[in-house]
């Protein structure tokens, strides 16, 4: 029913002669208000977490120095590989262009990850109980993942959000054909998940598009093409790239598979797996899977995706729990399937979908156990969430406690390079010479591996006019260009400095 005179009470008349609001919309008001406050108070806890237990002290990953170098005034921007995109450089742009601070920056990250969930969760407001969605952020941004990436400058935790975002918006603009919101939703979250990464937007979106295609009932061309409108906005810049700086569009494709490591039947079930106590990249992914504790809760994923589906049938809500189940099963399949390495990130968006059909299940649980069993469940699932939660906690504090020790190193050696006269405008090569490169404020290059972009007289040519530095391990030899250089030892790394630049020396 809308609101209108007919809906109001005559009794709330006030003394002008105007009517009041009546009850019922006075319920539905602050209904709505605490659902609000609901969705907000994740979203805020949230932030709050990044801020205390990720933000103190880490700086910048390897990664992160790629897409913050490309906008940032510290330093040169670094090699672009062709899978990246320009999304995220575009996110950090408003923070990156004119502060080096790194703290600066994941505090503005923080709050902006907490509001995109909130935006994510609101976006389905309508499809599902308030309390359901409440329960589906909080179990989404706690994963040690989650709170890990959603203050680092990288793509995968937008995708989620956005993917999450856009599938609510499917089942409101599907219910509803007069909900103009839901359709800019479904538009402008494909376009934000095809700014940050475009296979994973089409990956994560098809079967929204396998469903309006091939269903009658859910064919509804403004819907297609407010969602295939936003796939197209958002990757045209990557498409316009791939024409102008990487010999055209199949040749990125192409490019990108092979830095990838050539896409095809690989399955990398078990590489996930191994990265779940903490391994931000597992590439070659060898040695023993964390203990079960640490896992479990991943074994529990296909069980309760089903039970979740299951129960829904029952109830007759499928739309609500499987198309989520759908996009999150899609999003994941090349991640567990086509690559041949892993990283718990890339599973970001899978996370996040599921999020909202198990937490239905939970409520579900929870809410149609008989008088009886009902503390039986509210005790089991508490147990249950609290034990999970420990393991995730723990999981981050020694993640975050381990990259903070590295990117220290990385700071040290970049401060050891300045000392030894390295200094901006200079040129950096070798051993994790990308991010060691952005704290020194150099250039990076390589010569070989997935992101070469010059070659050894290239470099022989630069250290003629600029500082020019290799970096290499302690076992490690020195490439043959940069063996008669001077060598030195910073900060557990072994460091070549070429001959002082001749004065007035071209490149």
């Amino acid at each position: 029913m809308r609101d209108g005179p007919q809906a109001m009470d005559s009794t709330q008349a006030t003394s002008t002669g105007r009517r009041g609001p009546g009850p019922q919309t006075t319920g539905r008001s602050a209904r709505r208000f605490r659902g609000e406050m609901a969705l907000a108070a994740v979203a805020a806890a949230f932030t709050l977490a990044q801020l205390l237990l990720v933000r103190p002290g880490m700086g910048l990953g390897w990664d992160e120095s790629v897409y913050v170098s490309q906008v940032s005034s510290h330093g040169p921007a670094a090699f672009f590989s062709a899978p990246r995109a320009r999304g995220v450089p575009l996110l950090v742009a408003p923070v990156a262009a004119w502060s080096s601070s790194t703290a600066l920056l994941r505090d503005y990250l923080a709050v902006l990850s907490g509001l995109a969930l909130y935006l994510a969760l609101r976006a389905w407001w309508g499809v599902l109980p308030v309390r359901v969605l409440a329960t589906a952020g909080a179990l989404f941004a706690t994963l040690w993942v989650t709170l890990y990436y959603g203050p680092q400058a990288m793509p995968n935790y937008w995708v989620a959000v956005s993917a999450l975002a856009g599938t609510g918006c499917f089942l409101r603009a599907q219910a509803n054909r007069f909900d103009r919101t839901a359709l800019w939703g479904v538009g402008l979250s494909a376009t934000l998940m095809a700014w940050m990464r475009p296979t994973d937007a089409v990956w994560a979106t098809l079967p929204l598009l396998v469903l309006m295609v091939g269903a009658r009932r859910w064919r509804r061309l403004a819907l297609l093409t407010a969602l295939v409108g936003g796939l197209a906005v958002g990757a045209a810049e990557w498409v316009i790239e791939a024409y102008a700086s990487y010999g055209g569009l199949g040749r990125r494709l192409s490019d990108a598979s092979r830095i990838e490591g050539g896409l095809g039947w690989h399955v990398a079930v078990a590489d996930q797996l191994r990265t779940l106590g903490g391994r931000t990249l597992c590439r070659p992914c060898t040695g023993a899977a964390p203990a079960l504790p640490v896992t479990l809760w991943w074994y529990a994923l296909p069980l309760l995706a089903v039970l979740a589906a299951v129960a829904a049938v029952r109830v007759r809500r499928t739309a609500a729990t499987l198309v989520p189940l759908a996009c999150a099963a899609s999003a994941a399949f090349p991640y567990l399937f086509l690559i041949g390495y892993a990283a718990p990130r890339f599973l970001l968006p899978a996370y996040a979908l599921l999020a909202v059909p198990l937490a239905d299940l939970l409520v579900r649980l929870v809410r149609t156990a008989g008088r009886i069993s009902r503390p039986l469940a509210v005790t089991v699932v508490t147990v249950a969430l609290a034990g999970h939660l420990a393991v995730q906690f723990t999981v981050l504090e020694h993640t975050v406690r381990r990259t903070t020790a590295a990117h220290r190193e990385w700071a040290a050696v970049a401060t050891g390079l300045h000392r030894l006269g390295v200094r901006p405008p200079c040129l950096v090569t070798g051993e994790n010479y990308v991010p060691i490169a952005f704290y020194a404020g150099c250039r990076s290059a390589a010569t070989g591996g997935h992101d070469a972009n010059t070659t050894a007289d290239g470099v022989l040519r630069t250290a003629r006019h600029l500082p020019t530095a290799t970096l290499v391990a302690p076992v490690g030899a020195p490439p043959g260009y940069a063996r008669s250089w001077t060598a030195h030892q910073v900060a557990g790394l072994r460091v070549y400095i070429a001959p002082s630049p001749v004065p007035g020396a071209r490149p």
